[in-house]
């Protein structure tokens, strides 16, 4: 009898932790991690129904046109999160993007955890990335690799003119091989001014060009404009312009990690 309920125990740790996977933190939580570690975006508050697309790890040579494909198809736009390393040879993918009213960002040199680099290495590895990028269009955002951050990577990005962006809805696409599973983690949580994160490359690539020709179609339904972070969260100079309209509501800055862990103060 005793195993019975610890079988049926473990069961239910696994239902309720596949229920927390697909529902996604509340917005209530995501809020509290933004005034408590402060520097990174992770959403906007707005009533407006906009959200902003983001999409790591590319450029691809396979991939990332398939993506561009559904994005034209539907009328969206995304931040592409670009690894520098990735770049050479692939130079006309990245100007492909900026033609097509996409915006680059940048993902660093290689995908590693930004947690684990040193102040210099940290910085080395920006300005490599910015200067492979820097060619083709503005580069105006920076997401760290894993989602880990500290205040002083915070400073280093704002230094060198960075904004850091994570995102409010990450569907597990890094890890969960399920495109199904992406999509309605998705559907599920996207809220007004939510930042979504997927990616590119590989595997990874195909199975987001799979997401978005169900995602886009229904958001487009439910009457949803998909923009860059940049369209979303317009820096405030650009506000300050005549004529700029900004969104309704404050906007929140903070952590959403893109992994498992949660963010790190650090030094």
């Amino acid at each position: 009898m005793r195993g019975r309920w610890v079988g049926c125990g473990a069961l239910g740790a696994a239902a309720l932790g596949a229920g927390v996977l697909l529902a996604g933190p509340p917005v209530w939580v995501l809020d509290r991690l933004a005034a408590r570690f402060p520097g990174c975006l992770f959403r906007i508050s707005t009533e407006e129904p906009v959200v902003a697309l983001t999409i790591d790890d590319g450029p691809d040579a396979t991939t990332t046109p398939l993506i561009l494909g559904e994005l034209r198809r539907y009328g969206a736009r995304a931040t592409f999160f670009l690894i520098g390393g990735r770049v050479r040879g692939r130079e006309g993918i990245v100007r492909r993007l900026v033609t097509e009213g996409h915006e680059l960002g940048n993902h660093f040199m290689r995908d590693r955890p930004g947690i684990r680099l040193e102040a210099g290495e940290f910085v080395r590895d920006l300005e490599e990335a910015h200067e492979l990028l820097a060619p083709h269009g503005p580069v105006r955002w920076a997401r760290p690799g894993s989602g880990w951050y500290s205040r002083a990577m915070v400073a280093a990005m704002a230094r060198k003119g960075y904004r850091c962006a994570l995102g409010s809805v990450y569907p597990w696409d890094a890890t969960i091989p399920s495109a199904g599973f992406a999509e309605r983690h998705i559907l599920r949580n996207v809220r007004p001014g939510a930042i979504v994160v997927l990616h590119d490359g590989g595997t990874r690539g195909w199975r987001t060009a799979r997401i978005l020709r169900t995602v886009l179609p229904a958001l487009r339904r439910r009457g949803y404009r998909v923009v860059t972070l940049s369209e979303l969260a317009p820096p405030p100079s650009a506000l300050a312009r005549p004529g700029a309209a900004p969104h309704r509501g404050g906007a929140g800055g903070g952590p959403r990690p893109t992994s498992t862990a949660l963010p790190q103060r650090g030094p």
